[in-house]
């Protein structure tokens, strides 16, 4: 009896595990339905329910893969395995060593956001995402966390380095090249942070009060372009509020926008530790909403989605719908796949892409005739190096986007690798006080910074007292000088005007002191600007000969800067934003935090008064942002939207603008007429026929890179945009509308610089859209 009794329930065990289904491409729907309520909650939790422990999957101390920023969780009984998330963008974000190895785990320092956008080179974009797309696979992950999409709302924003721009459209098509790219590789991204996270002080709280209409035209416009265009397999949900609710508990945001007028099949995650209510109801919310996974975990939030279904506070339904995206996002994984992971990503191929967008993204803002060096003038054999940046090169800016690379290429080491030498006495002044710099900062800071700043904010390196008699030394042993201006950004602390956005006395002093000394012995002086962000430059820029704008351009830095000093590249960056006389004259100046303390965190003005611009922002310009803003009210500025200069010259001819169908099809030719070969940006601005909203003087619609063009050469370039790109907001009918009427196409070298134009008469396109995102009365 016993034994027939042990063989009815082995037979028994058998048959169960014979019919428990193992999740496949096919069968999503039955994994679903064989998953237990608390199997699909854990679904729905990040695996990293202690993000500091020792024994968690994913973080600074795990042991899957050291310093990922989380995972999801494994149920093997369903075949469902983990999925590791980096964080990014500028590149894989993971510990560069390991205790049990000697092996080292660094990855590519890619240029910063700014920088790529700045190519204006939606190829490019995509060979940055296959590059970081190899590195993701190689060390055993599946998503990075990246693009960074915000807009450039205004230019103290501490964290517009990893974004592209004010603009979004150009947003949009550069983080659509980057999403395809890493996607072609078999990884995933996450787009970020959805929604309106357009500061950094008190981001995890602070109100966006911002209307329908600047919200889908401004602040979603370049995500729903990536998330048409490039289907990214994830999302992530900003920390702030939007009109009062929570960006990640916003059903408006997440649900109807995202998914409903967009048509995003993928998943939403939230961002890291966004828990802000007690008794599980944000958790609920955040489900609800159209959350599919909570980052980073805990064993709480499990909990409130068991106790929420069987107390009936969640449905059934929503979880269900979380938790089938969750399953048809982990049939996409490496993971899943069975890619066996190496470790060992190529490196050395992937830090020539690096060195490539570099050299494309940095823009040439001045140039007097010294540039290229050796060209109208001889080419120098020694260069006295100026600015604690020359030395202690920036490839990047901190926090969560920090990359750790194998190795950073300063100025020293960029313009001897071009047979440039500097000058040694000045080199070991500079190296030693870095040296004591690093030291006394190290000791003077207080609390752990998780994301390892190396300097931030208000402690920024002071720049060194040039004297005379150091100034008349360095005239004698070089043959000009190079000034680099540096600042360095990033998350949780917005900038501050004056010794950030202006210069500090210091370093006005450097360059008018030096600029004079060399200028009397009729010696040059360039000044490169090694920032992802503005700065002011009207009160200085008269001093250097030139200017470059070198931006955080990542580990191959300063061979990029070589690059474009010598002439082996012709400059062909463009800006991504308007650089304004002052941080003063964007009128959303008014309206943004500035000299907040580092990492106000808190919820400002909890339990009292709320405070503006920390509790809540109140986005008076509404769609006037940027170029938008200076172009149709005639504002002047330090340099436009879309300007850089070039070592040739080009002319346009013979534009067009045809229509076929809902697409208009913009052909211009581009004639390089100098006497270097280089690149041009071909940029589209539309003027609206006059109608019921206010709309910008002019916006962009479109543009195109040429190839490297010899002198003499012509390229015919083809742009192509749907009508429903002209249309603005009309936020009283829920519909975007583009008036009936004569458009004015125009194609220019920036905002200001037209080089032709094109007229069109078209007739009214209206699309509805959901009623989402209303102001509070």
């Amino acid at each position: 009896m016993k034994i027939k009794t042990l063989a009815l329930a082995m037979t028994m065990s058998i048959t169960a595990t014979a019919q428990t289904p193992k999740l496949s491409k096919d069968n999503i729907e039955k994994v679903l339905q064989a998953m237990t309520l608390e199997e699909k909650a854990s679904l729905l939790v990040g695996g990293e329910y202690d993000f500091w422990s020792t024994t968690a999957v994913a973080g600074n101390s795990s042991h899957t893969v050291p310093g990922a920023a989380g995972s999801t969780i494994a149920i093997p009984r369903l075949g469902i395995p983990e999925t590791i998330l980096t964080d990014g963008p500028a590149g894989v974000r993971i510990n560069p060593t390991r205790p049990e190895t000697n092996k080292t785990f660094y990855a590519t320092g890619f240029p910063v956001g700014s920088c790529i956008a700045a190519t204006w080179n939606t190829e490019l974009a995509f060979k940055v995402g296959k590059a970081i797309g190899s590195e993701v696979k190689a060390y055993n992950c599946d998503v990075i966390l990246g693009p960074g999409m915000n807009i450039h709302r205004n230019p103290l924003c501490g964290r517009n380095f990893e974004y592209y721009s004010e603009d979004p459209l150009l947003t949009g098509k550069i983080a659509s090249g980057y999403v395809k790219g890493v996607q072609n590789e078999g990884a995933g991204v996450s787009i970020k942070h959805f929604a309106v996270n357009s500061q950094e002080t008190n981001r995890t709280f602070v109100d966006e009060i911002v209307s329908p209409r600047a919200a889908r035209e401004i602040y979603l416009r370049g995500f729903e372009i990536a998330v048409r265009e490039s289907h990214p397999w994830t999302v992530m949900s900003s920390y702030n509020r939007i009109n009062g609710v929570f960006a990640q508990a916003n059903h408006d945001l997440l649900t109807k926008v995202l998914r409903d007028d967009w048509g995003f099949k993928g998943i939403v995650m939230t961002d890291w530790c966004g828990k802000r209510e007690q008794a599980g109801l944000y958790t609920i919310n955040e489900v609800k909403a159209g959350n599919d996974l909570l980052e980073p975990g805990s064993k709480e939030q499990i909990t409130d989605i068991v106790e929420g279904v069987k107390q009936g506070k969640l449905s059934m339904e929503d979880v269900d719908k979380c938790v089938r995206r969750m399953l048809e996002y982990i049939v996409l994984t490496p993971h899943f796949n069975g890619y066996k992971a190496d470790n060992n990503p190529n490196l050395k191929a992937n830090a020539i892409v690096s060195r490539e967008v570099a050299d494309e993204g940095m823009v040439l803002l001045k140039n007097n005739g010294v540039l290229p060096l050796g060209g109208k003038t001889k080419k120098p054999t020694r260069v006295s190096l100026y600015g604690t940046g020359s030395y202690n090169f920036l490839s990047g800016g901190v926090g969560s986007g920090c990359v750790h690379t194998p190795y950073i290429i300063d100025l020293v080491q960029g313009l001897k690798n071009v047979g440039i030498e500097t000058t040694s006495d000045l080199t070991e002044i500079y190296k030693k006080y870095i040296d004591y710099a690093k030291l006394k900062f190290e000791a003077d800071r207080s609390g752990y910074r998780w994301f390892e700043a190396p300097l931030m904010g208000d402690q920024k390196m002071p720049e060194i007292d040039i004297t005379h008699e150091l100034l008349k030394k360095q005239l004698k042993q070089s043959d000009m000088a190079i000034i680099t201006i540096s600042r360095q950004a990033g998350e949780g602390i917005d900038r501050k005007i004056d010794g950030e956005f202006n210069l500090t006395p210091q370093e006005m002093k450097m360059i008018q002191d030096v600029s004079t000394a060399y200028h009397g012995e009729n010696k040059p002086v360039i000044v490169v600007i090694n920032s992802g962000s503005v700065i002011e430059t009207t009160s200085w820029s008269a001093y250097p000969d030139a200017i470059l704008l070198a931006w955080q351009p990542g580990e191959e830095g300063g061979n990029s800067v070589a690059d474009i000093l010598t002439g082996k590249i012709c400059p062909s960056g463009r800006l991504t934003m308007t650089w304004p006389l002052a941080a003063t004259d964007h009128p959303s100046t008014k309206n943004f935090p500035q000299d907040i303390d580092l990492f106000t965190y808190e919820n400002l003005g909890s339990g009292g008064a709320p405070i503006p611009t920390r509790s809540f922002t109140k986005h008076e310009e509404g769609i006037w942002i940027g170029y938008r803003f200076f172009d149709t009210f005639h504002r002047q500025v330090a340099y436009p939207f879309g300007y850089g200069l070039s070592y040739t010259t080009f002319e346009y001819h013979g534009m067009t603008v045809k229509r076929n169908g809902n697409k208009l099809v913009v052909s211009v030719n581009v004639k390089n007429t100098g006497s270097v070969a280089g690149k041009e940006v071909a940029q589209v601005y539309v003027a609206a026929p006059k109608g019921r909203l206010e709309k910008p003087a002019k916006e962009l619609k479109a543009f195109a890179k040429t190839r490297v063009l010899k002198p003499g050469e012509s390229q015919t370039l083809q742009m192509v945009l749907e009508v429903r790109d002209l249309a603005s907001y009309d936020e009283t009918n829920n519909q975007w509308l583009a008036d009936a009427g004569t458009y004015t196409f125009f194609v220019g070298s920036n905002v200001e610089d037209i080089k032709g134009k094109s007229t069109i008469n078209l007739p009214q396109y209206t699309e509805k859209t959901s009623a989402a995102l209303a102001m509070k009365k």
